[in-house]
C-alpha cells in the first residue's frame, strides 16, 4: 500500500478556519483516479476527498498492489483501514462480506450502477448536502464528532 497525500503549506490558516472548512471524508474506489469504476475489493486506488456543501478538496490517494487471487478476505483489511475515517465509500461493486466489514467500520458504502466521474459524484453529493440530507447521511456527517445529548432541548 502506498499513500499519496496533499500537504497544505499555507501556514496562515488558523485552526478555527480549518475546523469551519472541515467536511466529511469521502472515498472513491477507482482504477484511474478520475472515475468510480472499481469493485471495492479489487480497486487499485482509493481517492479520498473532504467534501462540504460548498467546497471539496483532494486529501489523498491510497494505492494498492494488484491482487492475484479471488476470495482473499485479507485484502480488504488494508482498504478498510484506509477509509476508516471516511463517512462514505463509492464503488462500482462490493461483496456481501466486504459491505458488512465496511459498515462495521462505520463507513456507508454506495454502489453505482455504472462508472461515473468523481467530480460529478461530488457535485451531486454537495447538492444533497445543501438540501435536507436523508437520515443516514446526517448520521454520516457526524462521524468522528462526540455525540451530544441535551434533553432540555427536547422540551
Amino acid at each position: 500500500m502506498r499513500r499519496l497525500r496533499l500537504i497544505r503549506t499555507d501556514a496562515k490558516e488558523t485552526v478555527d478556519a480549518q475546523q469551519r472548512r472541515r467536511g466529511m471524508k469521502v472515498a472513491f474506489a477507482t482504477q484511474d483516479l478520475t472515475r468510480v469504476d472499481a469493485h471495492f475489493g479489487w480497486a487499485r486506488n482509493l481517492a479520498i476527498y473532504e467534501v462540504t456543501a460548498e467546497d471539496h478538496r483532494f486529501v489523498e490517494a491510497v494505492q494498492f498492489a494488484e491482487e492475484k487471487e479471488d476470495g482473499n478476505e485479507d485484502k480488504l483489511a488494508a482498504k478498510i483501514d484506509a477509509i476508516r475515517d471516511c463517512a462514505i465509500v463509492y464503488c462500482a461493486a462490493i461483496g456481501g462480506s466486504g459491505a458488512a466489514r465496511v459498515v462495521a467500520a462505520q463507513v456507508h458504502p454506495l454502489k453505482l450502477a455504472q462508472p461515473e466521474l468523481i467530480t460529478d459524484l461530488i457535485t451531486k453529493l454537495q447538492g444533497v448536502l445543501r438540501g435536507v440530507p436523508p437520515p443516514w447521511l446526517r448520521k454520516a456527517l457526524l462521524k468522528g464528532e462526540e455525540r451530544k445529548l441535551d434533553f432540555a432541548d427536547e422540551v
